[in-house]
């Protein structure tokens, strides 16, 4: 199953998401930008923000989900997942 792994209101990690796939596309134009190696280290800029709201939205798309790596949430939908990273305060 494909999925991604969020933390800190940015990308954490992601899991059997095959290349030429919407979700690596989308992967891959977020990894275009600098991207730190810590997610709470992470500042997303609009542009990678948008690669990981495409990668949501395709990750869920075909059947894939999205975890939550402090809590263990599953979002229920890909609205949820890019509501939680639109939404986190980092303070």
């Amino acid at each position: 199953m494909t999925s991604l792994t969020l933390k800190w209101g940015s990308l954490k990690g992601w899991s059997g998401i095959e290349p030429g796939t919407p979700a690596r596309e989308a992967l891959e134009r977020y990894h275009a930008e600098p991207v730190s190696m810590s997610a709470m280290a992470q500042r997303d800029t609009d542009s990678q923000r948008q690669a990981l709201f495409d990668a949501v939205d395709a990750v869920y798309a075909a059947g894939g989900e999205a975890h939550n790596d402090w809590d263990g949430t599953t979002y229920a939908t890909a609205d949820e997942a890019k509501a939680y990273i639109t939404n986190y305060d980092r303070g």
